[in-house]
């Protein structure tokens, strides 16, 4: 029996991919647009059962698709929106224009699942297969072979979990690079261990290029609230990011360098010498290498969890450093299992991550010196969720389409990469355009 057949419509690439992911696990057949005019093309040519439409399209408003679309097929159709928000549009729409159901950006994947499964059933589930998802071989450390640069870490890290939740403070932290060769230890693997190669992926994962879409693969977990892994591969490194309801909580890594042992000695808290001890101890006890330091005396109990914290931090932020790899999304639960989490808004973790990370000539190549940004008619955040600096936040009456942003610079008085990094980044957030 074939499969329901769902149009989703939705410029966001990579919120559009989760959404087709979604659906797919759940017995759908899906096809997908990112514009309004390719959408009905498909819809005449495809005949889907249902339809899921983002309002604010490049080429026209999703209010006409829908209108098209049921006065053409008669299918329920179901309107997504980050700008038309409060319960008179959703009346409205309803009214006007027939659709289903109508959710506000962010919203619960969950219950947009239930809302499409109650217009149209969903068809058998996908057969598991082989589990081929992405696994970062925690038993394997691998040595970056391009040399990375020192990450200036805040001193403030957030923290939730099991009976925690709690702000720790301390000094900013420079997470300097190790040399080859002068880590503790490299593991190999052991003989007979299995090499995962990129390849297709099985089960309710997706895969696709990493370019300059890191913000944007994080706001389509954010916006679909979504509880999951995203997982980045670069040669023979991995790292993964876990999800909690569109929360970035926690990375792991398999690169050498940002294990919590190495992390320390990069940091300053402990040398060289005394990792190789305490792992030599850890491994004679079988014990995790941190409580061997708490032993020690080099650590203490209640800087744990700041550091861990802070070695999160840092494997997230490493990830906004890289122009090329695969990536993989992923509808897991892991996440649910730490004993701790960050809590860190997505929004704070992009413009961080841009305004560190971006080199000054990615960001010339992202943002040219004559382009002219306006406010974006469906911002992923709201301005104020975000944390600005006086200057910053004083800049922004001036972006309004008049003035480059060579010229915008000008006006700051502040360092072209410092400001180039701070538009791009609200560009990374939606919440700046450029302007046709």
């Amino acid at each position: 029996m074939a499969s329901p057949r769902i149009l989703v419509v939705d410029d966001n690439q990579e919120l559009l991919r989760l959404l087709s992911q979604l659906f797919e696990d759940a017995g759908y057949e899906v096809v997908g647009a990112a514009k309004g005019r390719s959408g009905l093309d498909l819809a005449r040519e495809k005949k889907p059962q249902l339809a899921v439409l983002d309002i604010l399209l490049p080429d026209m408003m999703g209010y006409h698709l829908a209108e098209t679309l049921k006065k053409e097929l008669a299918i329920p159709v179901i309107l997504l929106t980050g700008v038309f928000k409060g319960g008179r549009h959703s009346i409205d729409a309803k009214a006007k224009y027939g659709v289903a159901e109508y959710f506000e950006k962010p919203f619960e994947a969950a219950k947009l699942l239930a809302a499409v499964q109650k217009l149209v059933p969903g068809g058998e589930k996908p057969k598991p297969q082989p589990d081929e998802a992405f696994d970062v071989e925690l038993d394997i450390d691998v040595e970056e072979e391009r040399p990375a640069d020192p990450l200036l870490l805040t001193g403030v890290v957030r923290i939730t979990g099991e009976n925690i939740s709690a702000e720790l403070k301390g000094q900013p932290l420079m997470a300097g690079v190790q040399s080859p060769g002068t880590s503790a230890r490299v593991r190999t693997a052991p003989e007979g261990h299995p090499v995962h190669t990129p390849g297709p992926v099985a089960g309710s994962a997706r895969r696709g290029e990493l370019k300059d879409n890191l913000p944007s693969l994080v706001t389509a977990f954010y916006l679909a609230q979504e509880t999951g892994e995203l997982g980045v591969q670069r040669g023979k490194v991995k790292k993964v990011v876990y999800f909690e309801h569109g929360q970035p909580v926690f990375a792991l890594s398999n690169l050498v360098t940002d294990r919590f042992g190495q992390f320390l000695v990069r940091v300053g808290k402990i040398n060289d010498a005394q990792l190789k001890l305490a792992m030599s101890n850890a491994d004679a006890s079988k014990r995790r290498t941190g409580d061997v330091l708490v032993e020690m005396g080099l650590l203490k109990e209640t800087e744990q969890l700041y550091y861990v914290g802070q070695q999160v931090k840092s494997i997230i932020y490493s990830l906004f450093g890289w122009e090329d790899g695969t990536y993989t999304m992923s509808f897991k639960q892991m996440a649910l299992k730490e004993r701790i989490k960050l809590d860190v808004h997505p929004a704070n973790l992009i413009m961080r991550g841009v305004k560190k990370l971006y080199k000054p000539e990615r960001l010339r190549r992202l943002l040219a010196p004559e382009d002219r940004l306006i406010p974006s008619l469906q911002p992923a955040y709201p301005l104020n969720e975000l944390e600005l600096d006086r200057w910053e936040a004083e800049l922004m009456p001036a972006v309004d389409g008049t003035r480059t942003v060579s010229e915008l610079v000008q006006m700051s008085g502040r360092p072209e990469p410092l400001v180039t990094g701070f538009l791009y980044g609200l560009v990374a957030l939606t919440i700046l355009e450029r302007r046709a």
